[in-house]
């Protein structure tokens, strides 16, 4: 993946570390700790995307965004914080940022969300919209429907996050700030639960997710190699979803079912004594 990121960080370890990670994704990664500095960098053209944190001394990420969105709009922008609920999130959002970063972060979701970014900023230059608002557009009815059905009942945030995920498989920063609107509630809240419980996910799945069983029975009966054989058969890294969003991996910490180790889940069918060497019969089934 091409592309020019600009990492603004006041913390020096944050932006070698992005750039570890980034650059052998095939980025261009520039970093500073000043937010000036980055208005300087910026206005010399080239940058596709600005990670940024919100909180910095001279002048803080939100003021950051604010001028990025007035002077240089084709630029994306997302979030880097320590503190994903506070309000600043939701003026953030509101300005157009493409996604958030909480901090600490994992590799893996720092790759995931740069990626995005990137897609995004290009479909804006093609002027195509990015599979995020696509799938948004297609399931608005539906979105909405399960919206007003609930709006009005105590509690109604997590069951209509259930259900809306349960029909886009995914909660993408545009549909959490389409029910802040409508439930008229700050984006940093529905953020802060969405971040908060782990069955509620911001990364979209393919039509087939698969999750490779990592607990101690299944490891030791050669679950990374099974892993390392979907890697190579999908063409995606775990965590990633294959480009025409058939297959999605990410591994689990244990599923449950040490019995039939080695354990590989496809959507809920459970493919017991996996043998890595036979995984392309196991996906065979989903074709």
């Amino acid at each position: 993946m091409e592309g020019n990121i600009l990492i603004v960080d006041d913390e020096e370890v944050v932006i070698k570390s992005c750039q570890r990670i980034l650059e052998p994704e095939g980025y261009k990664v520039k970093g500073t700790t000043s937010a000036r500095e980055a208005m300087d960098i910026i206005k010399n053209g080239g940058t596709d995307i600005v990670i940024t944190d919100l909180k910095m001394p001279d002048v803080d990420g939100l003021e950051l965004i604010h001028w990025i969105k007035e002077n240089s709009p084709q630029t994306g922008v997302v979030v880097i914080t320590g503190y994903p609920s506070q309000e600043s999130i939701k003026d953030a959002l509101e300005h157009g940022i493409i996604d958030y970063l909480p901090k600490p972060f994992s590799p893996e979701l720092l790759i995931d969300v740069t990626e995005k970014a990137i897609n995004t900023v290009k479909a804006k230059v093609t002027e195509e919209k990015p599979y995020e608002e696509r799938d948004v557009e297609e399931k608005i009815d539906r979105i909405m429907e399960i919206i007003n059905n609930n709006k009005h009942k105590p509690g109604a945030l997590i069951p209509i996050l259930e259900q809306v995920q349960e029909v886009l498989g995914y909660l993408p920063a545009t549909v959490q700030r389409i029910i802040a609107r409508e439930l008229n509630i700050p984006v940093s809240e529905v953020h802060g639960v969405v971040s908060f419980y782990s069955f509620f996910t911001m990364k979209p799945k393919g039509k087939h997710n698969i999750r490779v069983c990592m607990g101690t029975a299944c490891y030791v009966k050669r679950g990374k190699e099974i892993l390392e054989k979907l890697k190579e058969h999908l063409g995606i890294d775990e965590g990633g979803i294959t480009e025409d969003r058939k297959f999605s991996l990410e591994t689990v910490r244990c599923l449950g079912a040490c019995g039939l180790a080695p354990v590989v889940m496809v959507n809920n069918n459970v493919h017991a004594g996996v043998d890595p060497v036979k995984i392309d019969e196991v996906l065979k089934q989903y074709e």
